[in-house]
């Protein structure tokens, strides 16, 4: 049974935590971390009725279409492209986290999420906090830990783009989330439930992530499920492989990048067809697999194909992958046929591959997530 904790009160319209801080010259002032006995744990992040758009149209619902589980952090991203960490002259500073990602995705796209998972008791856990909110990501399940912090990530951009990782997270608050602390319902209710593998990492997290999974496919919710490859947090390789692939046969619909084919696949060759397919599972109804500015490949039981890119000049692509994910799951939370239609699944394809091409135009995975605006407004220019 999951463990439920009375909403917070909100003021002047802002939902606020039951026991704020205190404060200190107008900000929070954050007691160190101790050894001695930790204070409850904060249940809720924030009241769960959601705020309204701009527009005056309802932001997120009590029970919305997509939930996604898993990591929010923060990113810190060099301000100048291709220079290593130490020599990296500035960070700016970005909310960030794949599933998060996923989830404010598809808020902008003007879908409905939520999002489960736990950040610290500190001040980039409240800024998440308030970041999804602002966004109109359902948060009832965003959780405080008092006993670690939010989880760092400094990204190295090459000058190509593309990124590498170091991550400050020994262990951070998203690692200690525990089976106890979900909201099944929440799960439950949804369409969709969005995961990836960094919560199969370490316990208590990956008992907490297995029993969500359960409870979204006990109930009848599709699986979207993105691996998201991260080396440096595993063991080993090996340890990754088998980890990733521990829950593949669990999900209706994958998504892959062409690298994490060949590495799943023991570095077979990631754009032979018959490589892809041996990942192709009893259960699997789409598999997808990116390839950046050359769009993504589709791949079913009853048909498979490409559809192009767009074009772009690449700043960072963090979240690229992320936006993709949003802009295909938005489209399937309001017509689930789409996985039987190839013509109608390749133009939310082309959508999703739009997605992620504006992603990448600027630095930071969520201030970059798109609006179905501009997404609109920039689908003439695709190669079909």
């Amino acid at each position: 049974m999951a463990l439920r904790a009375a909403s917070p009160p909100c003021a002047a319209g802002r939902c606020l935590p039951s026991s704020p801080p205190p404060r200190v010259g107008g900000r929070h002032f954050f007691r160190p971390l101790s050894s001695a006995a930790p204070a409850p744990l904060r249940k809720s992040a924030v009241c769960t009725k959601a705020i309204s758009n701009s527009d005056g149209t309802p932001g997120t619902s009590d029970s919305p279409h997509v939930v996604c589980f898993g990591e929010l952090l923060i990113d810190f991203v060099p301000t100048v492209s291709g220079v290593s960490l130490a020599d990296a002259p500035a960070f700016k500073k970005a909310p960030g986290g794949a599933p998060a990602n996923v989830a404010v995705g598809i808020a902008r796209l003007g879908g409905s999420a939520a999002f489960i998972g736990k950040v610290g008791d500190d001040e980039f856990g409240y800024m998440l906090s308030d970041m999804l909110k602002e966004n109109n990501v359902n948060n009832q399940g965003l959780l405080f830990d008092t006993h670690a912090r939010t989880a760092l990530a400094f990204v190295t951009l090459r000058s190509d783009g593309e990124r590498e990782f170091m991550f400050y997270r020994n262990p951070s608050a998203d690692m200690l989330l525990e089976e106890k602390e979900l909201d099944l319902d929440l799960i439950r209710k949804a369409k969709i439930f969005h995961h990836g593998s960094i919560s199969l990492i370490t316990e208590p997290c990956k008992t907490a992530h297995i029993a969500a999974s359960k409870a979204a496919k006990d109930a009848g919710v599709l699986i979207s499920y993105d691996p998201n490859l991260r080396l440096p947090l595993w063991t080993s390789a090996d340890d990754a492989r088998d980890g990733i692939l521990s829950i593949w046969d669990t999900a209706d619909l994958i998504k892959v990048s062409a690298e994490e084919v060949s590495f799943l696949t023991n570095g077979e060759d990631p754009y032979d067809d018959s490589v892809v397919k041996k990942l192709i599972h009893p259960n699997t109804k789409l598999l997808l697999v990116t390839e950046g500015p050359d769009g993504c490949r589709y791949y079913s039981k009853e048909f498979s194909g490409k559809v192009g890119g767009l074009k772009v000049t690449a700043v960072d692509t963090t979240g690229a992958g992320d936006a993709f994910v949003a802009g295909i799951l938005s489209q399937l939370a309001a017509d689930f046929s789409l996985l039987q239609d190839e013509a109608r699944l390749r133009e939310a394809l082309k959508f999703a591959n739009i997605c992620g091409a504006l992603t990448v135009t600027e630095r930071g995975a969520i201030p970059a997530l798109p609006t179905r605006q501009q997404v609109a407004d920039a689908l003439t220019n695709v190669v079909a």
